[in-house]
């Protein structure tokens, strides 16, 4: 179980790092230079492949729940160095939530317990086809609709439905047993593409439609709590014994950080280095 903490972790700071990448490659965007040739957003799309590998191989070890909490703790992450990159003190609210967010995460993932029997494998897989498809047909109903929170739910739901068929894979991966046409015949493989197209599309339109800071913060604490839930009812996903408080604790806690950090104003930098042409 440690291994998948460490990978949970390294996930967590390589979105950070993603993120961060992404920014300044924005930053640096010019009429001659656009976004898709910037070095830095090129980068940031390495780093971010390399963090959901690492989340990935998590979600091989750990409960759903324990691997979306540290993986969402990158906003804290996030917050902070970014206020560093651009010389900025964060404000006491901001600097509350990063530290509710990391000491919720520490419970969250103390707390997850060992697998054990969930539903069989056949009826996961109908489940999940048939929530993928249910979320393909409201993302298209919700697009004709202005409010952006419903898809931000959405978004959230089908980046954590990635997420849950990653962890329900019935597959054995090592150099030993590994099958190259075994993973093909994975309604897994093909759920996480489907599910991962979904929560791209409604995360786009959300963006461009309502406030950044809440939008984030609905999709984080979307992302987390559904897919934790369904882990637990379905995949056989335990909180260790004794340890139902932590958990309760530590993602309510959380939780409460991240929408503290996500609605929090940007720190503006002191100097200007640059700009957009």
């Amino acid at each position: 179980m440690l291994i998948g903490i460490l990978f949970a972790v390294l996930a967590m700071v390589l979105n950070s790092a993603g993120a961060l990448a992404a920014g300044e490659a924005a930053r640096r965007v010019t009429k001659s230079r656009p976004l898709v040739v910037q070095p830095f957003y090129l980068g940031g799309l390495l780093i971010d492949l390399s963090s959901w590998l690492c989340a990935a191989t998590a979600l091989r070890v750990l409960p759903v729940f324990a691997v979306q909490a540290v993986v969402g703790g990158s906003i804290a992450i996030t917050a902070v160095l970014n206020a560093r990159r651009v010389g900025a003190r964060l404000d006491t609210a901001t600097r509350l939530g990063v530290a509710a967010c990391l000491i919720g995460l520490v419970l969250v993932a103390g707390s997850a317990g060992e697998k054990h029997a969930g539903a069989s494998s056949q009826f996961v897989d109908m489940v999940l086809i048939g929530l993928v498809l249910l979320l393909g047909v409201l993302v298209l109903v919700l697009r004709q609709f202005r409010h952006a929170w419903p898809l931000a739910i959405m978004a959230g739901v089908g980046f954590g439905g990635s997420s849950l068929a990653i962890r329900a894979a019935h597959i054995e991966i090592s150099p030993e047993f590994f099958s190259p046409s075994a993973l093909l015949a994975q309604p897994a493989l093909y759920l996480v593409a489907g599910f991962w197209l979904v929560g791209i599309i409604a995360y786009s339109t959300a963006v461009n439609r309502g406030d950044i800071g809440t939008i984030t913060a609905v999709f984080i604490v979307t992302n987390v709590v559904v897919p934790g839930f369904i882990g637990i009812v379905l995949l056989g996903d335990a909180v260790r014994p004794g340890f139902g408080w932590a958990f309760v604790v530590g993602l309510a806690v959380a939780i409460t950080g991240v929408v503290t950090v996500a609605r929090r104003p940007q720190p503006h930098p002191r100097a200007q280095h640059g700009r957009v042409r």
